[in-house]
């Protein structure tokens, strides 16, 4: 069995607990328009012409996105820094896209890092079944769960797909007394709507446990990346929110009871 991966960040301190190894999962069900990640949303292994100036002189190149991993070839890069999630209380992190677009192959390398007592953690969408997410966590010590829009019109405008078994899936993590992590992207005109932020307080509040809720204010670090893949860039005229804005929706929450931070 292989798995299709797009990147391995080592020494992440933004995707869980203490250090971590971050692996980045290729191929995703949503299609945001603020995503930084582009290249992560199809499954295929894909070649990219780059081209670059060094000197004054063009130099094109092809850059492959994404390569064939076995567990034991993924484990072999884990293992590398395990001395460091020992001392940090850090451990593993499978990102994307959505890793549980493959999910058997990642059931069976959170199954060997239980093997190891490493520390596991998902970031997911949440728009994958219940049944395989039921099964992965029961391997899984922690989940990155993101909330991309409480409405359900406005998440199929600008995801792509509805929210209902996203929110649904949240209630079964919440059900099963798993460990979740909110993550809230922080979008300017399109999910900042104060009477939107009552209704996710609200939903947020009928759950049986308190998850804290990480505030993710949009960025545009990955907005180079479009016109390389050949994909519509939606977000021009949609600027980055300031410091003092984001402080005033970060209090709105903890106000209202919520653990709130920024960014991570």
């Amino acid at each position: 069995m292989l798995g299709t991966i797009f990147d391995i960040k080592h020494f992440s301190i933004h995707d869980g607990p203490g250090i971590r190894q971050t692996i980045f999962f290729k191929g995703c069900p949503l299609s945001c328009w603020w995503c930084h990640n582009p290249e992560s949303r199809s499954n295929e292994i894909t070649d990219v012409e780059k081209e670059e100036t060094l000197d004054g002189v063009k130099i094109c190149d092809t850059e492959t996105i994404g390569k064939l991993y076995s567990v034991d070839q993924l484990m072999a890069e884990v293992i590398k820094d395990i001395v460091f999630f020992e001392e940090s209380g850090g451990g593993v992190t499978l990102s994307g896209g959505e890793p549980l677009q493959q999910h058997e192959f990642v059931l069976e390398l959170l199954k060997e890092c239980r093997k190891m007592e490493i520390n596991t953690c998902v970031d997911i969408t949440g728009n994958v079944n219940a049944g395989i997410l039921s099964n992965i966590a029961s391997y899984t010590d922690l989940f990155l769960y993101d909330l991309k829009h409480i409405d359900d019109v406005q998440h199929i405008k600008y995801t792509g797909v509805s929210n209902k078994q996203i929110l649904s899936n949240l209630k079964l993590l919440d059900e099963m007394g798993k460990d979740v992590w909110i993550r809230f992207p922080l979008i300017p005109g399109i999910n900042d709507d104060e009477s939107d932020f009552l209704r996710l307080m609200e939903f947020l509040s009928k759950l049986k446990n308190t998850h804290p809720i990480s505030l993710l204010p949009y960025h545009k670090i990955g907005r180079h990346k479009y016109s390389r893949y050949g994909i519509e860039y939606k977000m021009n005229g949609i600027s980055e929110p300031d410091s003092d804005y984001i402080l005033q929706i970060k209090n709105m929450f903890t106000n209202a009871g919520f653990l709130t931070s920024i960014g991570g």
